[in-house]
């Protein structure tokens, strides 16, 4: 077993490269060992080989005496939302996320559903499957038992609790469910809604992914974005709502075809979170005026937090939280066990639309122009240490750029310069998954110096090294 696999908040590689069908078998005993659960869920994702790697986690922990509730074939956040109502100990679901068909790997929780990730006993788990820790059969236990329970319902009925169905208004809307779930879980939700689904780009699992461009199921890849795009236009839909293929990010486009960037949607769902009560809202550094002037406007709290679910559900629970949102796509709900969920956000936006009685790109617009931002941009890099070369050589650079001020180095270096009413930041910050630094920029009201200031940026990091993955939003635009 390549032990790399084993990462900041989850377990991810190659099959067949980085790790043998067996070796989760023996990542299921160790689980045992370092937590030692009585009763664990442990489900899959759609994966053509996730139910092959799935019998051997529950192999593992059956070996190990511990009672094992089948959840079958599910979104990740359908774990989450399990080892809650059920009551487990803990629980694991086999899923590579949005990576090609050729990976796979796990997410892992504790009791609660609280995440096991490298600060909270992942990289144990990883160390003591390096010492080659005696495994279950020679334990004596007994075996435990597997059973499965019907609990679609149960989660559906979790997910309608947020939001009034009855007071939906009639919307057309596209769905591009990139080969997972969520498709049909949508579906089921908007029964005897007055939604209507116009177009439905890979609503039919398929974990080949054969039929997404590129074969990787990620609504934020260009090529992904465009079929979304293209779907609206063509239907006139209201708007359109992707995930990923394990379903626990959600992304939205406009009625124009434009995608929504994760801080206006964290910034429209706090309001409405706030509207109802006061208590915190979490964001991370990546884009943060738009959330920010939202949160204190609404008369919230603003808490900033690094990037990643593990540090944002561990603030979630220590400051209680209403409410947690992601540029990545990941929203987070105190009343969801502190945990992210990819149908939640789907919902409480149908519902803000339906109340506030305006379009989506209505509900943007203002902050779009009050606070653009550049989106997300990925440089490759052949090492990592050229990685944090080029972190120390950006830093060097900053006043070069105007009168900088170095905010608390939260997550990768934030960087903020203000001059009167106008002013503009930046956060660059190593990927937790990919060898990739990522840039996103931010100005208060001027798109020009924001396509100025990032393409500075940009220069700079090419310069040193890395190549630009990820078109910049007004090149696409031009090509359009």
């Amino acid at each position: 077993m390549n032990l790399n696999i084993f990462r900041a908040y989850d377990i991810r590689g190659v099959f067949g490269v980085d790790f043998e069908p067996r070796d989760f078998y023996r990542i299921a005993c160790v689980y045992t060992d370092c937590f030692q659960p009585k009763t664990v869920a442990v489900g899959h994702d759609v994966r053509e080989r996730s139910p092959e790697l799935w019998r051997q986690v529950v192999s593992g922990f059956q070996d190990s005496g511990v009672d094992v509730l089948d959840l079958g074939r599910i979104s990740t956040d359908m774990l989450y939302f399990a080892v809650v109502h059920y009551q487990m100990d803990g629980g694991i679901v086999i899923t590579a996320s949005h990576n090609p068909a050729a990976f796979n790997g796990m997410k892992l929780v504790g009791q609660h559903a609280v995440p096991i990730s490298a600060d909270t006993g992942l990289f144990a788990v990883r160390d003591a499957v390096r010492r080659g820790t005696s495994f279950a059969k020679q334990n004596g236990h007994c075996r435990g038992n597997l059973w499965a329970i019907p609990f679609l319902d149960a989660y559906l009925s979790h997910l309608r609790s947020f939001v009034d169905l009855r007071g939906l208004s009639e919307k057309r809307i596209v769905l591009n469910a990139n080969s997972g779930l969520a498709g049909k879980i949508a579906d089921r939700l908007l029964v005897d809604t007055p939604i209507q689904v116009c177009q439905r780009l890979f609503t039919e699992p398929d974990g080949s992914f054969a039929e997404i461009p590129g074969g990787r199921p990620d609504p934020l890849r260009p090529e992904n974005r465009e079929l979304t795009t293209a779907a609206v236009q063509q239907t006139r839909a209201d708007l359109a709502v992707a995930w990923d293929a394990d379903a626990d990010r959600c992304f939205f486009f406009d009625e124009t075809g434009a995608f929504v960037e994760g801080c206006y949607i964290t910034a429209l769902l706090a309001e409405k979170f706030l509207r109802q009560r006061r208590g915190g809202i979490i964001f991370d550094p990546r884009a943060m005026w738009a959330v920010e002037h939202t949160v204190l406007s609404n008369k919230g709290r603003p808490i900033l937090s690094r990037c990643g679910h593990s540090f944002i559900k561990a603030g979630m629970r220590e400051s209680r939280a209403l409410f947690g949102g992601e540029a990545s796509g990941h929203y987070y709900f105190r009343d969801n066990f502190y945990a992210d969920n990819g149908m939640i956000p789907f919902l409480l936006v149908l519902e803000y639309l339906s109340v506030q009685r305006m379009s989506l790109a209505e509900a943007v617009n203002p902050l779009r122009a009050a606070y653009p931002i550049s989106g997300e941009i990925n440089f490759a890099f052949e090492t990592n240490c050229q990685i944090r070369e080029a972190l120390d050589a950006v830093n060097a650079a900053i006043h070069c750029w105007g009168d900088p001020c170095l905010e608390a180095p939260i997550d990768g270096l934030s960087v903020r310069f203000l001059s009167g009413s106008d002013g503009w930041r930046f956060n660059l910050r190593e990927s937790n998954t990919e060898p990739l630094l990522r840039l996103n920029v931010e100005t208060i009201g001027d798109e020009d110096l924001l396509i100025e200031k990032t393409m500075q940026i940009s220069e700079k990091l090419e310069y040193l090294g890395g190549k630009r993955e990820t078109k910049c939003r007004w090149e696409t635009e031009k090509l359009a």
